[in-house]
């Protein structure tokens, strides 16, 4: 994954709003503030039309711990063959993560978090897993093992993505109870610095296989909160996972690796189109600061006033952003 140039955030200079002084005081001594990131999270499942009433094999978590942090697992399939439940292992999975994310060991490494929740992970089967963690200074880490994806959004633009993980079309790396599976050391792990007002859009591969980057962006562009984007963003993928006639990623990727209608059928001129139904999870974060007072202060000394403190950091926070 490349790296992206984005500057980190930063802790901002305090100023006064218009027209709202900040008086000194010997009485109420202040500590200047500082900005911290922090994640505001929206997330949508649906699962593959023949799973609804058990609710399908992905399996997600999210968490508070430092600037936010959230997980998604997606169940292998294949395992029902052997009359396993492919859920049980993402579930637990994911189940595992949200306990070790306390952990002292894992002190913010998404790394470290799959090595831990994968060890405990006693179900038999295995799963593709994604982790993201944010720092409050505004750097996500990633840990990727398979084709859950991720995408940053910046101004409009896609500007940062993962790449899945496969050993060929369709079967692609997955943490597993059998030795012959991945590790948490095959993950992909990378670091994107952020800044605030970028969009984080996050899913299983039901979800990536059935949308376009240029769809995403509309409906992040559209939506007023990301609890909205991650529901109609599911709900678009959805809609073209069960669409027969629709040229989808997953059908385009597919004649890419020779993959395709009978040749018979070429003569006439058909090829392989569709949707590919699955189970559909999506994350939908945005980056946002929050004022904190810096614990080791800066020597000033402001009386809070009303509201004018807040309307102080505002304006640093606008500055910031700019």
């Amino acid at each position: 994954m490349a790296a992206s140039t984005a500057s980190r955030l930063s802790p901002p200079r305090l100023h006064a709003a218009p027209n709202h002084p900040l008086r000194r005081s010997r009485f109420s001594p202040l500590r200047a503030a500082k900005l911290e990131a922090v994640l505001s999270i929206g997330t949508h499942v649906i699962p593959h039309p023949r799973k609804v009433e058990t609710g399908g094999e992905d399996a997600f978590f999210v968490g508070g711990d430092g600037g936010g942090v959230f997980a998604i697992a997606d169940g292998v399939s294949g395992w029902a063959e052997k009359n396993v439940n492919p859920a049980l292992f993402s579930r637990e999975l994911m189940a595992n993560s949200s306990t070790f994310i306390k952990d002292e060991e894992v002190s913010q490494d998404p790394q470290i978090l799959l090595m831990k929740a994968h060890a405990a992970t006693s179900s038999i089967g295995s799963a593709t897993v994604i982790v993201a963690m944010l720092e409050k200074t505004g750097t996500l880490k990633i840990a990727s093992v398979g084709d859950c994806g991720l995408k940053v959004i910046r101004k409009g633009q896609v500007m940062f993505s993962t790449c899945p993980q496969e050993h060929y079309f369709d079967c692609p790396y997955q943490l597993s109870s059998e030795a012959i599976g991945q590790t948490s050391q095959d993950a992909l792990v990378c670091t994107v610095n952020l800044m605030e007002g970028d969009m984080i859009v996050s899913g299983s591969d039901g979800f990536f296989d059935n949308i376009f980057d240029q769809e995403i962006l509309a409906v992040i562009n559209g939506s007023p909160g990301t609890d909205e984007a991650a529901k109609a963003l599911a709900e678009l993928a959805r809609k073209h996972s069960v669409d027969v006639t629709f040229d989808s990623p997953y059908s385009m990727e597919a004649r890419s690796r020779g993959f395709d209608v009978p040749w018979w059928k070429k003569l006439l001129g058909a090829k392989l189109v569709g949707g590919k139904m699955d189970d559909i999870t999506v994350i939908v974060a945005q980056v946002k600061t929050v004022v904190i007072p810096d614990d080791e202060g800066s020597g000033i000394e402001l009386e809070k006033v009303g509201g004018e403190q807040l309307a102080a950091a505002g304006v640093a926070s606008a500055e910031q952003s700019e």
